[in-house]
């Protein structure tokens, strides 16, 4: 999965929205839009901010643990 659409399902979990995380974060809204559009991705130190602000890990934001479970079970 795209990690624009792993952001937008882990701040929707969240119950979050975009201007939610720019207040908490410091990181523009239009950053996270055009990173939930695939349009950019997010620098180490934006994914370590926007992962403690949505509660999991960078791997999971970034989709590590779900290709790790994949080449488990394959």
């Amino acid at each position: 999965m795209a990690i624009g659409r792993l952001i937008r399902k882990f701040r929707q979990a969240a119950n979050k929205s975009q201007k939610a995380l720019q207040d908490e974060t410091g990181i523009p809204q239009t950053t996270l839009s055009g990173w939930e559009n695939n349009k950019t991705e997010p620098q180490a130190t934006q994914l370590r901010k926007l992962a403690l602000a949505l509660g999991v890990s960078v791997g999971e934001l970034i989709g590590e643990n779900a290709e790790a479970r994949k080449s488990q079970a394959g």
